[in-house]
């Protein structure tokens, strides 16, 4: 069981990594990155976002 946060609204993720939601957004539809429905809100994993930051190169 992770003791840190995992699971975030959009905005959030956004914010906390430094992207856009419409960018979250395509990896929801791609199915990259899992969802749940959480107080009226989608929530993202934070971890699946890391592990396709880690796998987008760097410019």
């Amino acid at each position: 069981m992770s003791l840190t946060k995992t699971w975030y609204t959009v905005e959030q993720a956004a914010a906390k990594y430094g992207i856009t939601a419409a960018r979250i957004n395509e990896w929801v539809e791609s199915g990259l990155v899992r969802t749940e429905k959480g107080d009226g809100a989608m929530l993202v994993n934070g971890n699946d976002i890391e592990q396709e930051l880690d796998l987008v190169p760097s410019v």
